[in-house]
């Protein structure tokens, strides 16, 4: 199997599915003009398995927790590194009991519900020893389809970076937009500009050419670029996560190239 990059692109996480069964994620550096051979390991209980990603912070502080031990029915599993996060891949379905054990804080044991190909999000508030307080769990499942599309990872590191924004289904729901450009325009340095019963979203910090003309955001559906008609494609309820970006310096990879210049706005379906 053969895939091409785009030439600016320097970094490539990669995956396989077939039917059922899928493989391990593997991230490669990429560089122009060279090739790479990339294995890629199945996991062969995928169809019975889920994911499970946690992150760990002092309950008093909110500041993240290390080298927190992570057992999982009994065994140790993994460990939290320096942002306090792990990754538990492969867990079988169904209820499991979580322990957290770290020097200078009180055990916490969690039960957790694993559920077929879906990722489990966990933030989980370690009580230091001997402050009394009730342990802080907070417990939320990910859209498989977001998950394979990387969706979540450029949420993690697009909201620290700074420069997007990200809406999930629940984000849309609790808004109940008429339509989906609505919510977009709402955010500063966008706004829907309307000829007839047209309406595009354009940037309010770039224009084209001396005449000052809108400079519209691109528009792409499940991946695949649809020009800038968003509400003629998709209803908000339809919609499982929406990315924007406001200009190129804050463009992923995927969603780079002289077309995306004054910005991209990318929506993924249930």
């Amino acid at each position: 199997m053969q895939f091409c990059a785009p030439g600016d692109a320097r970094r490539a996480t990669l995956w396989a599915e077939l039917g059922d069964v899928s493989s391990r994620q593997r991230s490669v550096e990429l560089e122009p003009g060279m090739s790479r051979d990339v294995e890629l390991r199945l996991l062969l209980e995928s169809s019975a398995t889920g994911r499970m990603i946690g992150r760990v912070q002092d309950a008093r502080t909110d500041r993240p927790v290390a080298a927190v031990a992570v057992s999982l029915g009994g065994r140790m599993v993994a460990e939290t590194n320096r942002s306090g996060q792990f990754i538990l891949s492969g867990v079988p379905v169904g209820v499991h009991e979580l322990s957290l054990r770290s020097l200078g804080y009180a055990p916490l044991v969690h039960p957790v519900v694993v559920s077929k190909g879906v990722t489990t999000d966990l933030e989980l508030g370690l009580v230091p020893d001997p402050l009394e307080m009730e342990p802080l769990v907070a417990m939320a499942t990910r859209s498989r389809r977001l998950e394979v599309k990387g969706f979540y990872e450029r949420k993690f590191w697009g909201e620290r970076i700074g420069g997007a924004t990200y809406y999930t289904a629940e984000d849309i729901e609790r808004r109940q937009p008429l339509r989906i450009s609505h919510m977009i325009a709402e955010e500063s340095g966008i706004r829907l500009n309307c000829s007839g019963r047209r309406c595009r979203l354009v940037s309010t910090r770039a224009s084209l050419g001396f005449g000052g003309r809108p400079c519209g955001l691109s528009v792409y559906l499940d991946g695949v670029s649809v020009g800038r008609d968003l509400d003629d494609f998709v209803k908000p309820l339809e919609i499982a996560g929406v990315e924007i970006y406001r200009g190129a310096a804050s463009l992923p990879a995927e969603f780079g190239g002289a077309r995306s210049r004054c910005g991209v706005v990318a929506v993924w379906t249930k």
